[in-house]
């Protein structure tokens, strides 16, 4: 494994939102046995002069160009990294003036660490770009010994495509290293960077286990609620297949079916927002997820089965086998069959959907929870993160 190094993580996610991001929980895991700077997602001047809130208060010191940006954690090892508002420049069109502000921007960035490479007197690093390819030639700048690019899903989103497709080719291009979350997207870096490897997303399992503690209480915005409760925890957006649900909840209507998270209100019919049966209880604290899982008596993923449900490798699935719930799913990416066993049935159409969900119910039992919590296991943060460590200390001897 990886130790005693210095790596500096650049963080598509603050490291205080309110989920947990894969940017952050390697971060906290390779600080065990390293020094780790993580580099918090950059607010621009529009994001300075918007954002008055708690967290933007935290920062604020810590902005100014005369700061060296550190924010302590309860990690010795482990700091936080903030670093002066970027301008926003998101909004024009691909091109050379793009460009050329984005280098102020990287440079803006790249100055920041080069700050703490003094202070600290480093010597060597490493520089892991986690999915921020908004910023693809910052491990350049700073002239990194190992520079890594984590790439964990898809470009999807207009914001990350209008620029990002461009930046993206320009990191793979450049870098030591691509880890890739998922099989597609394995094969997809592959063509661009032949030095590119395939380590899946995986579960908190200390978390979830707690789904199985009796000291553990259903959450207060599913008591009450009609059992038995279909329920899903994450993002309700693009990748939630409603055609689907529409049909299995009419279908199954005296069934309860919950959504837990925030809700993209364009991409949700109406019609399927005013089912009796349907309940969308909003954002809840990753930390509070047990609870709500534990009124769940079946968890489900009802993601449209299409080109970029291929590269989804969600955390969420060995989330809930952690939790022992029984999990019904689509058939978005059967490279998961691999890797859950035997322990999910991946349906095609609402029929089977409506079927799985009653046989889940009806033949649920210890030895089928056991099975799941052991599947769990061989996909948790800890094996997933040991094998990330080993492979950074390959490359970087490779590198020495």
């Amino acid at each position: 494994m990886l130790s005693d190094k210095v790596i500096f993580i650049l963080g598509i996610s603050r490291f205080d939102g309110a989920f947990e991001s894969t940017s952050y929980t390697v971060a906290k895991f390779l600080a065990e046995k390293n020094r780790v700077f993580y580099i918090d997602y950059p607010y621009t001047w529009k994001d300075y002069f918007r954002n008055r809130d708690a967290n933007f208060r935290k920062r604020k010191g810590a902005f100014a160009r005369s700061s060296d940006g550190i924010l302590e954690t309860s990690s010795a090892n482990l700091k936080i990294i903030i670093v002066p508002p970027l301008l926003s420049i998101n909004f024009l069109p691909e091109g050379r003036f793009y460009r050329f502000l984005l280098k102020f921007n990287e440079q803006t960035i790249a100055n920041r660490i080069k700050k703490i490479i003094i202070k600290f007197r480093i010597q060597n690093h490493i520089f892991i770009n986690s999915f921020n390819f908004h910023y693809p030639a910052v491990g350049h700048l700073v002239h990194a010994k190992l520079h890594v690019y984590h790439c964990v899903d898809p470009l999807i989103v207009p914001h990350d495509v209008k620029h990002g497709v461009i930046s993206e080719e320009q990191i793979l291009q450049n870098c030591d290293l691509v880890v890739c979350t998922s099989k597609q997207l394995y094969h997809e870096k592959l063509a661009m960077n032949p030095d590119t490897y395939f380590i899946p997303n995986a579960a908190d399992v200390s978390l979830v286990s707690k789904v199985m503690h009796k000291e553990t209480k259903v959450h207060h915005l599913l008591v009450g609620l009609k059992k038995p409760i279909i329920g899903y925890f994450g993002n309700i957006e693009r990748r939630i297949d409603f055609t689907l649900l529409q049909k299995v909840a009419e279908t199954l209507i005296e069934y309860s079916f919950v959504f837990a998270g925030p809700v993209d209100d364009k991409l949700v019919p109406a019609e399927f927002k005013e089912q009796h049966n349907v309940y969308f209880i909003g954002s809840i604290p990753h930390n509070q997820m047990p609870s709500i899982l534990k009124g769940f008596d079946v968890a489900m993923i009802p993601f449209k089965k299409d080109a970029v449900s291929k590269t989804i490798f969600p955390l969420k699935l060995f989330e809930y086998l952690g939790s022992g719930k029984p999990v019904v799913a689509t058939n978005f990416n059967l490279d998961l069959v691999e890797f859950t066993h035997d322990t999910i049935s991946y349906c095609s159409n609402a029929s089977e959907f409506i079927l799985e969900i009653d046989e889940q119910l009806k033949k649920d039992n210890e030895a089928r929870q056991s099975m799941r919590i052991k599947v769990a296991a061989e996909n948790s943060w800890q094996r997933r993160l040991t094998e990330l460590s080993e492979l950074l200390h390959e490359y970087y001897r490779i590198k020495a």
